[in-house]
C-alpha cells in the first residue's frame, strides 16, 4: 500500500513538473544509475552495471534529443552530451570504472550548471 503511494506520488511529480524540472530530474536519473553501475562494475556484477548504464545512456539520449537548435548553446551541449554517451558506451563495453566516473563527472557537472540556471532564472527546483 505504501509503495502504491510512493508510485503515484512520483507520477504525480513528473506530470506536474516544469520542462525544467524534468531536465533536471533527468540528470538525477542519469546520475543514479551511473552511481549504481559503478560498484556493479567493482563488484564484477556486469549484468547490473550493463543494466544501469543502458539507463544512463538512455538519459541521455534523450537529453540530447530535445535539444533546441535555434540556440547556438545547442550545439555546446550536444558535444558534451555526445562525449557523455560516448563515455558509457565505452565504459559498459570494457567495463570501464574510469570511463564511468568521467561520464559521472560530465553529468554533475551538467546537473550542477542547470542548477544554477533555475537558481539565477527563479525556476522553481524538484
Amino acid at each position: 500500500m505504501l509503495n502504491n503511494a510512493a508510485l503515484a506520488y512520483g507520477s504525480r511529480k513528473v506530470e506536474t513538473a516544469s520542462q525544467a524540472e524534468l531536465t533536471l530530474m533527468l540528470y538525477e536519473g542519469a546520475i543514479k544509475f551511473c552511481n549504481i553501475a559503478l560498484p556493479a562494475i567493482e563488484r564484477r556484477d556486469y549484468e547490473k552495471a550493463n543494466l544501469n548504464i543502458q539507463k544512463a545512456r538512455n538519459i541521455v539520449v534523450e537529453l540530447q534529443s530535445t535539444l533546441n537548435h535555434k540556440y547556438p548553446i545547442a550545439k555546446e551541449f550536444d558535444v558534451i552530451y555526445d562525449y557523455i554517451f560516448h563515455k558509457l558506451v565505452d565504459a559498459n563495453m570494457k567495463k570501464d570504472a574510469g570511463a564511468l566516473e568521467e561520464a559521472l563527472a560530465q553529468l554533475r557537472d551538467m546537473r550542477d550548471t542547470w542548477k544554477e540556471v533555475m537558481r539565477t532564472a527563479k525556476m522553481p527546483t524538484a
